[in-house]
């Protein structure tokens, strides 16, 4: 490998910038208080500080964690098909994409780490008494080989040394697509949750990652290339415009499969299901579904898209945004929506769907991960830039 020193790939023009210091100084209180209240939940205790309950144990911090290790599965699959595949466009933004799949997946970490009442058992018991027929297990373990191998990555890269900087590449993103279907599988295989059980979610958890995946390509390319007041080249702009179809694409595909998957609740579904399903559609959580999972997830991008024909920067970086949004709101909704509906709903007059709001301590820490991700951005803007470059790949 070739050796390389800190200030081999330092832009200058970030690191000067007294703006992007003073963001990356806030960014990191945030990170540091949303953290600092997870911390606070086990050492206060869980159950005091966070509102989920044996009924609905799962809430924001689960869906938040969904969603930043699927977004780093789309970013490491899109950042693999643009090195394994040089001559296409996309391959000018694959670096950056590596490097955002860490902070993603460093962001999930966190969270899911300070929502664990004993994480370290689960670093423990995870080498010493695996448990091959758990998805949790695989999805735990899957994850963190992909890490390991994009980290490894990203310094073969800095190195370079891109035969072993592909190799770990397809290593990270078979891990990582094995690591995305688990997640889904692990909602998928609970019977008990007829919401959540059957064969589409894993499938339809990759097919989000494409979605996350691209739009936090276009997105964090934009801000990247405003930070430093420049227009992309024509080589990255291309690649944007690749990323753009590809997201145009996923959502279209997104909006069928939601469709479908309403459909077949209403076609042969069971009871519970369908309650689950009426609590999106018109029930305390439309408002959620309709206007951040429909209008501003999917239909809005997918028109701003086709509208544009993804020749404006800026529409793509509003489309993108605008999936990010929609797809947060999406994990949550399905998390959420999933457990509402009582398991022995009918029994001793029980409601037709159980309360659950994020307590103040679960916002903050959800804050927190996404400021972990936001602050490994800029870091990673501030000194790697110049291996963002296109004619670094």
């Amino acid at each position: 490998m070739a050796q390389v020193s800190l200030d081999t790939y330092l832009d200058q023009a970030v690191a000067k910038k007294p703006a992007v210091n003073a963001a990356t100084l806030l960014v990191g209180l945030v990170t540091a208080i949303g953290l600092g209240a997870g911390l606070y939940a086990m050492v206060a205790g869980h159950h005091h500080v966070f509102a989920t309950t044996r009924e609905v144990p799962w809430g924001l911090l689960i869906s938040t964690y969904a969603f930043f290790a699927i977004t780093s599965t789309g970013l490491c699959l899109l950042a693999f098909i643009g090195h394994a595949f040089g001559g296409t466009p996309i391959a000018a933004l694959g670096n950056r994409a590596v490097f955002l799949s860490i902070a993603t997946i460093m962001a999930a970490f966190s969270v899911i780490g300070l929502e664990l009442e004993s994480p370290w058992r689960m670093l423990i018991y995870n080498v010493i008494s695996p448990n091959f027929t758990s998805n949790i297990w695989w999805m735990g373990t899957l994850y963190g080989l992909a890490v390991g191998c994009m980290l490894v990555e990203f310094l073969a890269i800095l190195t370079r040394s891109y035969k072993i900087a592909l190799a770990l590449g397809a290593l990270g993103a078979l891990a990582e697509v094995g690591a995305n279907t688990n997640l889904g599988a692990v909602f998928a295989t609970l019977s008990a949750r007829p919401f959540w059980y059957g064969a589409q979610l894993p499938v339809f958890f990759l097919c989000c990652a494409f979605a996350s995946g691209a739009a936090a390509i276009i997105l964090f390319t934009h801000i990247a290339h405003k930070m430093r007041g420049t227009k992309p080249d024509e080589a990255t702009f291309t690649g944007l415009q690749s990323a753009g179809k590809v997201l145009a694409l996923t959502l279209f595909l997104l909006g069928v499969a939601t469709a479908w998957r309403f459909i077949s609740f209403f076609v042969g579904g069971s009871e519970l299901g369908r309650l689950a399903a009426m609590n999106l559609l018109t029930g305390p959580m439309s408002f959620n579904f309709w206007v951040f999972e429909i209008v501003i997830g999917l239909a809005l991008p997918l028109l701003i898209l086709v509208g544009t024909q993804m020749k404006s920067l800026a529409a793509m970086s509003a489309a993108s945004l605008m999936t990010l949004v929609g797809g947060f709101i999406q994990r949550y909704d399905l998390v959420v929506a999933g457990q509402q509906v009582p398991v022995y709903y009918g029994w001793d007059n029980l409601p037709s769907f159980l309360g659950y709001t994020p307590s103040i301590a679960e916002m903050l820490l959800a804050a927190g991960g996404t400021g972990v991700a936001l602050l490994l951005f800029l870091l990673g803007e501030k000194y790697f830039g110049k291996v963002f470059r296109p004619e670094s790949h």
